[in-house]
């Protein structure tokens, strides 16, 4: 190409550098199975790449009880690699298995010698990784060793991701259980009360009521769009606001823009019901709640303030800080859930004091890498 150069093989670095780039990527391949966890299925989906990887005519995975997969020629040797490898489980180390301990009558068979190594998490053996070849070697040893402790590593953070999971639905249960029941028994008796004056009203709120339930109850993913998160708020401000009448004024001031931003579900609702129930359930004057979302370049601004009553400063510092008695709405849950999401930068902005209302305020970006609905 004129006023250019000719790119040579070279360019793509050494043998040694070409083979690191292609175990690199055979470890690549095998990593989304693995991050699942040692089952059968994640087994069977990474073993031909971590086989591709070690170069052996063979390779087994197991678990503490059995072969879970088996790649490459002589798989009638699956019974004695299940024995092997209980036995390094016992040992909890490498272990390197001869011709006496893999009989075979299959001419030719390469599967003649075996180095098989545990997969261990967090001081707990899972399984092993068993590499057969003709004959054994010490490179092969080490190699089987450095795959192994690379699984092991994978299968502690498919377990540190489970972890997270249940850590997460424990804390949206959480919000659930917090719904009061207090709100549920005022919702229905404003209901009630529309009954034989404005049926009609009657029959829409009851179905607000419904959806708001089915919304915040339902069996839902990590994270939702802020569209349908305000949605459900707008039923939980109807319900109120039958109960209320005049006494509570809404105000929402949304940009279109940031409507299909990905937040946690359940993060803004939380602050909503704190400004009712501690901002304007216990004033006097009517109760003014606005809500604000708009576009600030790569994030949503999403704020909540209310005209209530206010709070001490540092019982909020308590409260986000997870300090469970002085946080009854779960603004702590809300505040580490994004931080978990998004990173510290993320946290909830609480605005207030004693008698000067409340105003929180939640930054997340547009776009943030794993966050999706």
């Amino acid at each position: 190409m004129r006023g250019g150069r000719l790119w040579r093989r070279d360019h793509l670095g050494s043998d040694a550098d070409r083979a690191a780039f292609r175990a690199l990527h055979q470890a690549s391949l095998a990593s989304p199975a693995l991050r699942e966890g040692l089952t059968t299925a994640s087994a069977e989906r990474a073993i031909r790449h971590l086989r591709a990887l070690l170069g052996t005519p063979a390779l087994a995975i197991t678990d503490t009880e059995a072969v879970l997969a088996w790649d490459g020629v002589g798989d009638h040797h699956a019974d004695q690699a299940a024995v092997v490898g209980l036995l390094a489980i016992e040992r909890g180390s490498t272990r390197t298995v001869d011709r006496d301990q893999l009989g075979c009558s299959v001419g030719g068979c390469p599967v003649r010698t075996g180095v098989v190594s545990p997969l261990v998490v967090e001081g707990r053996v899972l399984g092993t990784v068993q590499a057969f070849a003709p004959s054994p070697t010490a490179g092969l040893v080490r190699a089987t060793e450095e795959v192994a402790e690379w699984v092991s590593g994978q299968l502690e953070l498919a377990e540190l991701d489970a972890h997270r999971n249940r850590m997460i639905e424990a804390e949206v249960r959480a919000l659930r259980a917090q719904i009061s029941p207090h709100f549920v028994y005022n919702s229905l008796n404003a209901i009630a009360s529309f009954v034989r004056t404005d049926p009609d009203r009657a029959r829409e709120l009851l179905l607000e009521f419904a959806d708001f339930t089915r919304y915040s109850f339902r069996r839902h993913g990590e994270y939702t769009t802020l569209a349908e998160e305000l949605r459900s708020i707008e039923r939980y401000l109807l319900l109120e606001q039958a109960r209320f009448g005049d006494r509570l004024q809404v105000t929402l001031n949304i940009a279109p823009e940031v409507l299909p931003v990905v937040v946690p579900f359940l993060c803004i609702q939380p602050l909503v019901e704190n400004a009712v129930r501690h901002g304007l359930e216990s004033v006097d004057q009517t109760g003014h709640l606005t809500i604000v979302a708009h576009d600030r370049g790569h994030e949503a601004v999403l704020e909540v303030e209310d005209n209530g009553v206010g709070e001490d400063p540092e019982k909020v510092r308590r409260a986000l800080a997870g300090d469970t008695e002085l946080d009854s709405v779960g603004l702590g849950n809300v505040d580490a859930r994004l931080r978990a999401s998004f990173g510290d930068d993320y946290g909830l902005v609480v605005e207030t004091a004693p008698g000067a209302g409340t105003k929180v305020i939640v930054r997340v970006p547009k776009f943030a890498p794993g966050v999706t609905a």
